[in-house]
């Protein structure tokens, strides 16, 4: 019995082990690929922009048609 145990241990230490191998690599090669990208293809600044104005006489008019659609479409949700 206790030598099925001490199998067991070891294959757990060996499967841990490759796990533990296996992502140690992998956090070493996506951070050489991203430095390998930043070098070969640098982030290109955007070229900035006036922002824009709102017009001076508000917001657009909505039309009155909608506005009473929209209205009685709330009204009648609410009431259910």
């Amino acid at each position: 019995m206790n030598n099925l145990i001490n199998d067991g241990l070891g294959l757990m230490m060996l499967g841990m082990g490759f796990v533990f191998l296996f992502l140690g690599i992998l956090i070493f090669a996506t951070t050489y690929m991203s430095k390998l990208l930043t070098h070969y293809f640098p982030e290109v600044m955007p070229a900035t922009k006036k922002p824009q104005r709102a017009p001076a006489n508000g917001p657009a008019a909505v039309d009155p048609n909608i506005a009473a659609a929209i209205t009685a479409a709330i009204h009648q949700h609410r009431n259910r």
